[in-house]
């Protein structure tokens, strides 16, 4: 048998797995690649032999003891397959690759799953093969396609050992940003990709089992919410101002050049200026049917912060946008029936208007980071890891869809206080906070008086309300459920932990007990 000639494999051909081979090629990786249908595989070794300077160091194998064996020990896979696990039990297409694969690896090789797995399923399988001596990595990929394949942001999570084997071939594929500014470097040069010494990667250990996976989901909720509340400003300058998408794209370009600067603010302005390809005469946004879809990520964030009692009410509201969103029919049914304000509320001055607007998206983006950083710090609780925080915003910054400039703050704010409970109590969050909430308030006031839905918006406004509120309405609550249900209660006047009930059926309800 010939000697194994390449540094990595990868499984599962679809175009993310295609791009990030090319990638690794272009760093000088040889990288062997199997995909389960053989004439996938094939065609693209044929794309690339027509069209890539580093096709020499892409290999196709039609079979998968072929393929493994031409993967220099200790082996390192990587698995670009799609997952449907939820619970750690389940078992899906992951585990059948896994399944084949076994029998051919050896003590010390390393599986990356760089799909989007569900972190239970990830701690499930690390903790099935570190006891067979072959580790399993799961490491979350951010960027899209183009980011796959000149950069993306990566965030694996398993074996700290096994992590020094793949840390080479990651951080030399992995988005770069400058390391005195933050900004990310991009260049789309398959001869010319960015190198170590240009920039600092966007990857590093993230800790151990299924820590990367966790991350990655807790990034596409805060994408979510991102998302979301770029839409609410798009739809308040068009239902209340009446702006043309034209206009608004040239709003969302002034703003990409101050602290909203990010990547989604930034395709916003490309996509609010796009003509419709069949009719050059209307814009491309509005004749794209207002139903979004999901892949699940987002339900998993909002999932995992109600499990462990953590307040994501903004990144959950984004995800019942998109909920709501999908049920056109009956809205367009409903918008028949149901009537809202009688008269329009006057929003005054346009350009002070938009100004608020603007206000009233960066406060929100603040708090929907503070609430994805806050159900971070309690994961690692729950799961015993040790995450480093400011470590992960400098990973957003480059590569993945929430890049962005206001990264740096997060990565600035963990380097001044690593055990920061809240974003909202550094400085620097605080002031911004302080100075657009009298903006913020008025959108949200205008935006329900006109009966404009801007629930992200209003969401993350309750939640910086409820967390500056030393006092909240929940002592009447707990003092029904002690009525309805004998669930006992703390007092105001006695140490936290001691529990009361009143007897309430009684008709005098004289004492309290224990």
């Amino acid at each position: 048998m010939p000697e194994p000639t390449s540094d990595i494999g990868l499984i599962g051909l679809a175009v993310m797995g295609q791009n990030l081979v090319l990638n690794m090629a272009d760093h000088g990786f040889d990288v062997a690649v199997y995909n389960r249908t053989t004439s996938v595989m094939e065609d693209f070794i044929k794309e690339v032999e027509a069209e890539q300077p580093s096709a020499s160091r892409v290999h196709g194998h039609a079979e998968l003891a072929d393929f493994v064996a031409s993967i220099k020990c200790p082996r390192k896979i990587v698995l670009m397959v799609q997952s449907t696990a939820v619970a750690s039990t389940d078992r899906d297409a992951v585990d059948k690759v896994t399944d084949q694969l076994e029998p051919l690896l050896q003590e010390g090789d390393l599986i990356i799953d760089g799909g989007n797995s569900n972190w239970n399923a990830t701690i499930r399988r690390e903790k099935e093969y570190a006891a067979k001596g072959i580790r399993f990595f799961g490491s979350g990929v951010s960027g899209g396609e183009l980011g796959a394949r000149f950069g993306p942001s990566l965030m694996p999570g398993g074996d700290p050992e096994a992590w020094e084997s793949l840390k080479p071939i990651w951080e030399a594929i992995a988005a770069k940003v400058d390391r005195e500014t933050g900004k990310p470097i991009e260049r789309f040069d398959p001869s010319n990709p960015v190198t170590l010494e240009e920039g600092e990667p966007c990857t590093g250990y993230i800790g151990a089992n299924g820590a990367g996976h966790y991350v990655k989901m807790v990034h596409n909720g805060i994408e979510y919410i991102d998302m979301q509340l770029i839409c609410e400003a798009y739809f308040l300058m068009k239902q209340l101002i009446g702006m043309q998408p034209d206009e608004m794209s040239q709003v969302f370009a002034r703003w990409n050049e101050g602290d909203l600067d990010s990547f989604l603010i930034e395709i916003t302005t490309d996509i609010l200026q796009q003509r419709d390809p069949t009719d050059p005469s209307r814009f491309f946004v509005d004749v794209v049917l207002d139903t979004a879809g999901q892949k699940g990520t987002g339900k998993w964030t909002s999932i995992s912060a109600l499990d462990m009692g953590i307040p994501a009410n903004a990144m959950a509201e984004a995800v019942f946008a998109r909920c709501l969103s999908a049920i056109k029919d009956e809205r367009v049914a409903a918008s028949e029936v149901l009537r809202g304000p009688a008269e329009a509320v006057d929003f005054g001055d346009q350009g002070e208007f938009i100004e608020n607007i603007r206000e009233a998206l960066y406060c929100s983006k603040i708090c929907a980071y503070a609430q994805g950083f806050q159900l971070m710090r309690e994961a690692q609780n729950e799961f015993d890891w040790d995450l480093d925080f400011g470590q992960i915003a400098a990973m957003f910054r480059g590569g993945c869809i929430i890049r962005a400039r206001f990264l740096q703050k997060i990565t600035d704010a963990y380097a001044e206080d690593p055990k920061l409970a809240n974003l909202l109590l550094n400085d620097y969050f605080n002031e911004a906070v302080n100075k657009g909430q009298a903006a913020w308030r008025k959108v949200v006031s205008l935006a329900v008086l006109n009966g404009v839905a801007v629930p992200a918006f209003a969401s993350a406004l309750a939640y910086f309300d409820s967390y500056r509120t030393a006092t909240l309405p929940q002592n009447l609550l707990q003092a029904q459920r002690d009525y309805f249900g004998a669930h006992t209660y703390e007092r105001v006047d006695r140490p936290r932990g001691e529990k009361f009930h009143v007897d309430w059926p009684e008709e005098n309800r004289p004492q309290l007990t224990l």
